[in-house]
């Protein structure tokens, strides 16, 4: 989820729906601070967590940022809709998909440190950013078609995805549908819920009366059209979006006019009110549809948490959750909110290329003439 999805709803309808107490954090065993070499991220492929208390960071000056550009960057149709990407660097491909109501700006500071080492791709989701605001009923499918597609028709070869709230359910419903395409997945603080009786009961229990169809529902709509168009308007004002910004950042410096155009220019988009209405009547209504366990039951890649411990919205507890229910998981947590990538993006950077580089292949000794 994202700051302007909670711009419009109270913070108990925004966040995860499975509710966890706080978890234990583990520490070195040596009891000294926590090191930012590779060892302290990843251990033999078994989740570490990384104390929260000692990985913070007050700023983040002298940090390269990817410049803002009210052009955009980079565009490709995809099914005859306009698609927005960020290209840089060269190497093996890394695919960054931001989360509700974000666009690639959001990965300004990760962009510019992984390009170094990889070619990196930061790609706006149908209905957001610069993409597109395609008048269509949206579902998490169109997503996963649409990063699958970028990865066949773009990059070309397989790649690591990696996602923050939406853009992480997005990653993974890819791998579980095209795991020829994925080499590995990382999710910061990402959507999705673990299916539960309520919600097979609710499915159950789904069918209409034919006084709903006729009567019900339009009435319901038309009030939910005036009812969601007044929320959206108050939610693409500046200043709504940077009090939500801060409720959700932990550490606010990064919290600019940078971070507040890149959700309200987009949101200036004739057809965003449209599309806003339909992805909060029809995606975020049927969000059980696809379950955490059921994708996740699919997956065959590597897979890193990187998860802010203090989002008000998905909290730890989630990560500990899907490590338990999919073993191939590494762990690091940090002391941030929902966007750990952009408010603590030196962190972010070095368990990314740390976890990246564990993936790269060992050369093996030469052969001898």
């Amino acid at each position: 989820m994202s700051a302007f999805l909670a711009a419009t709803l109270p913070a108990s309808s925004v966040g995860d729906f499975s509710k966890f107490s706080a978890f234990d954090r583990s520490i070195r065993p040596n009891g000294n601070k926590c090191g930012l070499s590779r060892r302290a991220f990843v251990s033999g492929g078994i989740a570490f967590s990384v104390c929260c208390s000692f990985l913070t960071a007050d700023t983040v000056q002298g940090i390269e940022r990817l410049p803002f550009r009210a052009e955009g960057y980079n565009f490709w149709t995809w099914k005859g809709r306009k698609i927005h990407y960020v290209e840089q660097g060269t190497g093996q491909p890394v695919i960054l998909i931001h989360g509700f109501g974000a666009s690639a700006f959001h990965w300004r500071y990760n962009i510019p440190a992984l390009a170094k080492r990889y070619k990196v791709y930061a790609l706006d989701l149908l209905g957001f950013g610069w993409s597109e605001k395609a008048i269509i009923d949206y579902d998490a499918t169109i997503w996963r078609d649409q990063v699958s597609d970028f990865l066949k028709e773009i990059v070309k070869e397989p790649a690591i995805l990696v996602g923050n709230s939406l853009g992480g359910f997005a990653a993974l419903l890819t791998a579980a549908e095209s795991a020829q395409l994925v080499r590995g997945i990382v999710l910061l603080n990402s959507a999705g819920q673990f299916s539960n009786a309520n919600t097979k009961q609710s499915k159950e229990n789904g069918s209409e009366t034919a006084l709903q169809k006729l009567l019900v529902n339009p009435v319901k709509e038309a009030l939910q059209r005036i009812f969601l168009g007044f929320l959206f308007w108050q939610a693409k004002q500046p200043s709504r979006i940077e009090k939500v910004l801060k409720s959700v950042y932990i550490n606010t410096s990064n919290v600019d006019n940078y971070l507040v155009e890149s959700i309200t220019r987009p949101a200036g988009d004739p057809n965003a009110g449209e599309v806003y209405y339909r992805l909060m009547t029809r995606f975020m209504s049927n969000q059980s549809k696809y379950t955490l366990d059921s994708v996740l039951s699919e997956l065959s890649c590597p897979l890193l948490l990187i998860w802010g411990d203090l989002d008000p919205w998905v909290g730890p507890a989630k990560a500990v959750r899907i490590k338990d229910f999919y073993p191939n998981t590494t762990i690091v947590n940090l002391k941030a909110g929902h966007c750990p990538h952009d408010e603590v993006p030196e962190l972010v950077n070095i368990a990314l290329l740390d976890w990246l580089s564990s993936l790269e292949p060992v050369a093996g000794p030469q052969a001898s003439a």
